[in-house]
């Protein structure tokens, strides 16, 4: 019998996440299918029930589901727990599990370059849930500090906190107070700045060539950040690397077994 896995969320005609997943179950000859399925915001319980009634197998969450998708499961992850959202689920007989691979979806092209997080100083731009996840990255591979920029500075000021609870030196800006010297080894767009090829808020006297640059945004590829970063000869990580990192993950969640990596990257740029 085929399984039926989604991706759940609104806007969703926009994922790629399809075209991965059904390329890797090509590649590898599973008896699968993805698809992406909108569920609107108010209107999660009753998606949840219809994709119990078709018997999903599991499924992904992404905005506006991540945190409301917990009250709908009976066994959590503990990276669930301590970022307070879930975007895998897997479903055991109606017994849903979560799982939270924004850390390690996060962390993967970073451990794939060989690059070195322990004692490092990270700028962060943005505080919502992706941001929350790159944290608890950055604490887990033993960062030094960590400064969290946003636009508005309460919601950095929270997230700098929850920061210091699991050990960190954090400190929150606004982006008016980015101080524009190159201090950071990384520096992390979080935000959705770049989606519409708005300018970067990073001032470019922060980016050299010992910089790690990483922008969390997929489309487009080339954001204002990281066009500026290539200018100044810093280490680029791409947004795609993450989400590729995140269904890799997924996948071996579900099934058990390694996920065609290259297949499944192959997939994503074809996407673009």
């Amino acid at each position: 019998m085929t399984k039926t896995f989604a991706v759940i969320g609104d806007p969703i005609n926009h994922s790629l996440s399809p075209n991965i997943h059904n390329a890797a179950f090509r590649e590898l000859g599973l008896d699968c299918t993805y698809i992406a399925y909108r569920i609107p915001k108010g209107e999660l319980a009753a998606g949840v029930e219809s994709l119990k009634s078709i018997k999903i197998s599991g499924f992904n969450v992404t905005i506006p589901h991540k945190v409301e998708m917990l009250k709908y499961l009976d066994e959590t992850d503990g990276n669930c727990k301590l970022i307070g959202a879930t975007n895998t689920v897997s479903n055991d007989n109606g017994k849903l599990k979560g799982y939270n691979t924004d850390m390690d979806g996060f962390l993967d092209p970073i451990k794939k370059r060989n690059i070195t997080v322990k004692d490092s100083n990270v700028l962060l731009l943005g505080a919502g849930g992706a941001a929350r996840a790159i944290v608890v990255a950055f604490i887990k591979e033993k960062a030094a500090k960590i400064t969290i920029v946003n636009r508005t500075k309460e919601n950095a000021i929270k997230l700098a906190q929850f920061a210091q609870k699991l050990g960190i030196d954090a400190i929150a800006k606004s982006f008016q107070e980015i101080d524009a010297s190159p201090k950071h080894k990384f520096i992390v767009n979080a935000t959705s700045i770049g989606l519409k090829n708005e300018p970067s808020p990073i001032p470019k006297a922060c980016i050299n060539k010992d910089t790690v640059v990483y922008d969390i945004v997929y489309m487009p590829m080339n954001t204002d950040l990281v066009v500026q970063a290539k200018k100044n000869g810093a280490t680029i990580i791409y947004g795609y690397e993450m989400l590729l990192g995140q269904a890799v993950r997924s996948f071996e969640i579900w099934h058990g077994i390694d996920a065609p990596y290259n297949t499944m990257k192959k997939a994503l740029l074809g996407g673009f």
